[in-house]
């Protein structure tokens, strides 16, 4: 009994750790990949671990007309997004909480985030960030289908509405049928991945003009420490989302370092690969983006059409 205990804390540490440290790493490893293919050295790997201190140095300037949602926006971004990664499992490692049904909470969780950083745009009373706040929820509405038809596909697979059971079941090797239908629901995550997290071909995170703009003008009038939650927030959702994509392609290991190593491993391909992607690939035309979101859909709904059979 012990040892089970020091086993369950020590996982609990370890999975903490990660969400508090890893994030800022992911957009680094991005960043660099793009500097590579393109022939730059790039920033350092680090570098917004580096920006998260500077800001967190700098007082907040807010505008006149903003209220307290404003700033809530960033803190309940953020804090919503903190109790998601406590369902999510990091590779064949126990999630700190887990329950038959967390699926919906972590659903609703995302939505949750979604919902108080487009309030957050709304207060600044400016019809600019009103413009890409009706963007984002106008995408966000074909992106969702999208991951609730891979949760019920993976529900129908596993008999379970837990995350945990749903993402491990493929690779401990108890859900031999599912190996068609996974394919089809990773190829609809991974549009979800690109389009929830504002990345190429979705949205270009590094552009500035008016008429492309979909989540960064959301957060322009954001400084100082507000702003650093903004972009921990936004590495952390690369992290919450990513779990979700590598969890089910990994095998499990006999020793918990191994699987740790392993999801650690995962993720920073999934990182190489967005790199890569994002450097091969230009940004869509905004009437292109409907589709692209709608083919995940598609691919998700023909995942749970192909468990029904």
């Amino acid at each position: 009994m012990s040892h089970t205990l020091a086993s369950t804390l020590m996982n609990l540490l370890l999975h903490t750790l990660a969400v508090l440290v890893l994030p800022p790493l992911i957009p680094g490893l991005i960043a660099k990949v793009k500097a590579w293919l393109a022939g730059r050295s790039g920033p350092p790997v680090l570098q917004l671990y580096y920006d998260l201190a500077k800001l967190a140095r700098k007082q907040a300037v807010f505008s006149r007309t903003t209220s307290w949602v404003f700033l809530a926006g960033p803190v309940g971004t953020v804090a919503a997004l903190l109790v998601a990664s406590l369902l999510v499992p990091f590779g064949h490692t126990p999630a700190p909480v887990s329950f038959e049904g967390d699926v919906i909470l972590f659903a609703y969780l995302l939505g949750l985030a979604r919902f108080l950083t487009v309030l957050s745009a709304l207060d600044t009373g400016s019809a600019f960030e009103g413009m890409g706040a009706a963007r984002e929820v106008s995408f966000s509405a074909l992106a969702e289908p999208a991951l609730f038809f891979g949760f019920a596909a993976l529900a129908k697979a596993t008999g379970s509405l837990s995350l945990a059971p749903m993402l491990q079941a493929h690779g401990m090797g108890k859900v031999g049928h599912l190996s068609g239908p996974l394919i089809l629901i990773l190829a609809g995550w991974a549009i979800v991945y690109l389009a929830e997290n504002a990345r190429m071909p979705v949205d270009d995170p590094n552009t500035h003009l008016e008429l492309t703009m979909i989540h960064e003008v959301m957060v322009l009038d954001h400084s100082g420490r507000p702003f650093a939650l903004v972009l921990y927030g936004a590495s952390l959702k690369l992290v919450v989302l990513g779990a979700l994509l590598v969890d089910p392609l990994l095998p499990r290991l006999a020793q918990g370092w191994l699987n740790w190593l392993a999801f650690l491993a995962a993720l920073g391909l999934l990182a190489v690969v967005v790199g890569v992607v994002e450097s091969s690939t230009a940004r869509f035309r905004m009437t292109k983006v409907p589709q692209f979101l709608l083919a995940g859909v598609l691919a998700s709904a023909f995942a749970f059409l192909l468990l029904l059979v």
